[in-house]
Protein backbone atom coordinates (compact mmCIF):
# COMPACT_ATOMS: atom_id res chain seq x y z
CA UNK A 1 0.00 0.00 0.00
CA UNK A 2 1.28 3.45 -0.98
CA UNK A 3 1.46 6.53 1.31
CA UNK A 4 -1.84 8.20 1.37
CA UNK A 5 -0.14 11.85 1.45
CA UNK A 6 3.04 11.48 -0.91
CA UNK A 7 1.85 8.59 -3.37
CA UNK A 8 5.30 7.57 -3.21
CA UNK A 9 6.84 5.39 -0.93
CA UNK A 10 5.00 2.50 1.10
CA UNK A 11 2.66 3.21 3.85
CA UNK A 12 4.61 1.84 7.23
CA UNK A 13 2.53 3.95 9.62
CA UNK A 14 -1.30 3.36 10.79
CA UNK A 15 -3.10 6.45 12.61
CA UNK A 16 -6.37 6.22 13.53
CA UNK A 17 -7.90 9.82 14.63
CA UNK A 18 -11.34 9.29 16.37
CA UNK A 19 -12.99 12.81 16.23
CA UNK A 20 -16.65 13.85 17.60
CA UNK A 21 -17.66 9.92 16.83
CA UNK A 22 -16.27 10.56 13.08
CA UNK A 23 -13.51 8.04 12.54
CA UNK A 24 -10.64 8.64 9.81
CA UNK A 25 -7.67 6.68 8.95
CA UNK A 26 -4.50 7.40 7.45
CA UNK A 27 -1.44 5.10 5.89
CA UNK A 28 1.13 6.71 6.00
CA UNK A 29 5.25 6.42 4.81
CA UNK A 30 8.04 7.59 7.52
CA UNK A 31 8.97 11.27 6.06
CA UNK A 32 5.13 11.87 6.07
CA UNK A 33 4.96 10.74 9.71
CA UNK A 34 7.73 12.75 10.27
CA UNK A 35 6.24 16.07 8.85
CA UNK A 36 3.00 15.26 10.57
CA UNK A 37 4.27 14.56 13.66
CA UNK A 38 3.53 17.78 15.28
CA UNK A 39 -0.24 17.32 14.82
CA UNK A 40 -0.09 13.66 15.12
CA UNK A 41 1.63 14.32 18.40
CA UNK A 42 0.70 12.10 21.66
CA UNK A 43 1.93 11.53 24.81
CA UNK A 44 0.73 9.44 27.50
CA UNK A 45 1.11 12.63 30.22
CA UNK A 46 -0.95 14.95 28.05
CA UNK A 47 -3.70 11.93 27.90
CA UNK A 48 -3.02 11.86 31.45
CA UNK A 49 -3.13 15.95 32.48
CA UNK A 50 -6.58 15.47 29.73
CA UNK A 51 -8.41 12.92 32.10
CA UNK A 52 -7.26 15.06 35.33
CA UNK A 53 -9.43 17.96 33.57
CA UNK A 54 -12.00 16.20 32.78
CA UNK A 55 -13.08 14.37 36.69
CA UNK A 56 -15.20 16.28 38.50
CA UNK A 57 -14.43 14.02 41.49
CA UNK A 58 -10.91 15.01 41.41
CA UNK A 59 -12.08 18.75 41.91
CA UNK A 60 -12.03 17.36 45.47
CA UNK A 61 -12.05 20.46 47.85
CA UNK A 62 -7.92 20.59 47.77
CA UNK A 63 -6.75 22.41 50.98
CA UNK A 64 -5.16 25.56 50.63
CA UNK A 65 -1.89 24.32 51.79
CA UNK A 66 0.10 23.16 48.66
CA UNK A 67 0.15 19.00 48.37
CA UNK A 68 3.54 18.04 48.25
CA UNK A 69 5.39 14.48 48.81
CA UNK A 70 7.86 14.71 51.43
CA UNK A 71 9.89 12.19 50.30
CA UNK A 72 10.31 13.98 46.63
CA UNK A 73 9.04 17.11 46.74
CA UNK A 74 6.16 16.11 44.10
CA UNK A 75 3.22 18.36 44.35
CA UNK A 76 0.42 17.23 42.39
CA UNK A 77 0.36 20.16 40.33
CA UNK A 78 3.40 19.16 39.06
CA UNK A 79 2.11 15.71 38.30
CA UNK A 80 -0.71 17.17 36.28
CA UNK A 81 1.66 18.43 34.33
CA UNK A 82 3.89 15.65 33.31
CA UNK A 83 1.76 12.88 34.40
CA UNK A 84 4.75 11.14 36.50
CA UNK A 85 5.10 10.63 40.12
CA UNK A 86 8.39 11.53 41.66
CA UNK A 87 8.97 8.41 43.92
CA UNK A 88 6.70 5.44 45.20
CA UNK A 89 5.86 7.27 48.33
CA UNK A 90 3.82 9.75 45.90
CA UNK A 91 1.51 6.94 46.02
CA UNK A 92 0.63 7.63 49.54
CA UNK A 93 0.86 11.58 50.16
CA UNK A 94 -0.82 12.02 47.04
CA UNK A 95 -4.11 9.30 47.18
CA UNK A 96 -7.08 11.38 48.06
CA UNK A 97 -6.54 12.90 44.66
CA UNK A 98 -4.57 10.00 42.30
CA UNK A 99 -7.11 7.39 43.63
CA UNK A 100 -10.27 8.34 41.34
CA UNK A 101 -7.94 8.69 38.61
CA UNK A 102 -6.32 5.38 38.97
CA UNK A 103 -9.80 3.86 39.39
CA UNK A 104 -11.71 5.31 36.05
CA UNK A 105 -8.66 4.27 34.39
CA UNK A 106 -7.83 0.42 35.93
CA UNK A 107 -11.03 -0.30 37.22
CA UNK A 108 -9.69 -0.54 40.60
CA UNK A 109 -7.48 1.49 42.38
CA UNK A 110 -6.42 -2.13 43.84
CA UNK A 111 -3.73 -3.51 41.95
CA UNK A 112 -4.10 -7.85 42.05
CA UNK A 113 -1.87 -8.87 39.57
CA UNK A 114 -2.22 -12.05 36.91
CA UNK A 115 -2.64 -15.64 38.28
CA UNK A 116 -1.46 -17.98 35.68
CA UNK A 117 -3.82 -20.51 34.38
CA UNK A 118 -2.43 -23.81 35.67
CA UNK A 119 -2.03 -22.99 39.01
CA UNK A 120 -4.31 -20.46 40.23
CA UNK A 121 -7.77 -22.07 39.96
CA UNK A 122 -8.91 -21.29 43.48
CA UNK A 123 -7.71 -18.03 43.31
CA UNK A 124 -9.77 -17.29 40.03
CA UNK A 125 -12.74 -18.87 41.66
CA UNK A 126 -12.31 -16.03 44.36
CA UNK A 127 -11.58 -13.26 42.79
CA UNK A 128 -14.96 -13.69 40.58
CA UNK A 129 -17.18 -14.53 43.89
CA UNK A 130 -15.41 -11.01 44.80
CA UNK A 131 -16.55 -9.77 41.47
CA UNK A 132 -20.12 -11.33 41.93
CA UNK A 133 -20.53 -9.83 45.05
CA UNK A 134 -20.09 -6.28 43.83
CA UNK A 135 -21.87 -6.85 41.19
CA UNK A 136 -24.80 -8.34 42.97
CA UNK A 137 -24.97 -5.42 45.77
CA UNK A 138 -25.05 -3.24 42.28
CA UNK A 139 -28.55 -5.34 41.11
CA UNK A 140 -29.91 -5.15 44.57
CA UNK A 141 -29.48 -1.45 45.12
CA UNK A 142 -30.69 -0.35 41.52
CA UNK A 143 -33.63 -3.00 42.81
CA UNK A 144 -32.56 -5.70 39.91
CA UNK A 145 -34.20 -8.60 42.28
CA UNK A 146 -33.98 -11.22 39.39
CA UNK A 147 -31.11 -10.51 37.42
CA UNK A 148 -29.93 -9.91 41.64
CA UNK A 149 -30.79 -13.73 42.77
CA UNK A 150 -29.07 -15.20 39.24
CA UNK A 151 -26.09 -13.52 40.33
CA UNK A 152 -26.40 -15.08 44.20
CA UNK A 153 -27.00 -18.45 42.59
CA UNK A 154 -23.84 -18.29 40.45
CA UNK A 155 -22.01 -17.31 43.78
CA UNK A 156 -23.63 -20.50 45.96
CA UNK A 157 -22.29 -22.48 42.86
CA UNK A 158 -18.57 -21.14 42.56
CA UNK A 159 -18.63 -21.24 46.69
CA UNK A 160 -19.65 -24.75 46.84
CA UNK A 161 -16.98 -25.89 44.14
CA UNK A 162 -14.60 -23.82 45.88
CA UNK A 163 -15.31 -25.87 48.84
CA UNK A 164 -14.80 -28.83 47.07
CA UNK A 165 -11.85 -27.85 45.92
CA UNK A 166 -12.92 -28.02 42.20
CA UNK A 167 -10.99 -25.04 40.14
CA UNK A 168 -11.78 -25.60 36.53
CA UNK A 169 -14.80 -24.81 35.43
Amino acid sequence: MLCERCQERPASVHVTRIINGEKTELYLCQECARELQPQLNFSIPQFLAGLLDYDPELEVKAPPAVERCPECGLTYEQFHETGRLGCPECYHHLAPRLDPLIRRIQGSSQHRGKVPRRAGGNLRLRREIENLRARLQQLVQQEEFEKAAQVRDRIRDLESRLEKGESSQ
